[in-house]
């Protein structure tokens, strides 16, 4: 069977290469691998590895899993369409604190029977240490590495789970893709006094600690990320909800 196919002049064949090819490239950011050494672990050339990434070329069954061993991933990871099955066995909630992910998502995972993940809790055995500490000691784009890295794993080690991303993830642009091309994900969303009286009860300010105008500070916060937020695949009002009814309806999204 020949390695490199004579491509067709088709705009979804096309733009499904483009697909691929930007996959294995931005694992290869994600992971700060070079081309030259993904070439040499997969044994595939590293011309041809350029001409995959800038969405020309056309491999065999055979090579691609090649490559997709050498990245450490199922090689349907490298050739699922978006918005397959695979995607929907993750689902990632996104949201400000206070909107329900942990008490959602953890019912979620029960229902469906399926890992249930924090990812602020990955995030500090990624780097060993506190939230509080890695912010101390390493600063917020340390923090951005570290949350990269464990989201990076958590998806390697659970084709299915609940995953509860942090609030901030979505000002990340690569990781934020990172979750958009691997999970379903759903946006919690609550009004401001919610948000608010949840994390008072909650008895965790975190991260509104010592702000005089906290509630200005969540309607802020609100406001910047709303279009982030807004790219998620679907959203949910928690706002005056029972905890049941919001899990019907999560459940619903979900498919359970």
């Amino acid at each position: 069977m020949s390695a490199v196919l004579k491509p067709r002049e088709d705009p979804a064949e096309s733009a499904y290469l483009a697909r691929l090819g930007e996959r294995v490239r931005a694992w290869r950011t994600q992971h700060a691998i070079t081309r030259r050494t993904l070439a040499a672990n997969s044994g595939v050339s590293e011309r041809y590895l350029a001409q995959l990434e800038s969405g020309q070329g056309n491999v065999s069954i055979l090579l691609l899993r090649r490559i997709a061993h050498a990245m450490q991933l199922p090689a349907e990871e490298l050739v699922r369409e978006h918005g397959g099955e695979p995607r929907r066995g993750r689902i990632a909630l996104l949201g400000l604190r206070g909107a329900g992910k942990s008490t959602l998502g953890g019912r979620l995972a029960q229902a469906l029977g399926v890992h249930f993940v924090e990812l602020d809790r990955e995030v500090e055995r990624e780097a060993g240490a506190s939230l509080a500490e890695v912010f101390s000691m390493y600063g917020q784009d340390a923090f951005r590495r570290f949350e990269r890295r464990a989201l990076a794993r958590v998806l390697q080690e659970h084709a299915r789970a609940v995953i509860a991303a942090g609030g901030s993830l979505v000002h990340d642009p690569e990781t934020y893709r990172m979750l958009l091309d691997h999970c379903y994900c759903v946006w919690l969303k609550a009004a401001p006094e919610e948000h608010m009286a949840r994390v008072i009860a909650q008895g965790d300010m975190r991260p509104f600690h010592g702000r005089a105008a906290a509630l200005d500070e969540i309607r802020r916060l609100l406001a910047d990320r709303d279009r982030l937020y807004a790219r998620a695949d679907a959203a949910m009002d928690t706002s005056g909800r029972s905890l049941r009814q919001s899990l019907a309806e999560l459940k619903a999204l979900a498919g359970a």
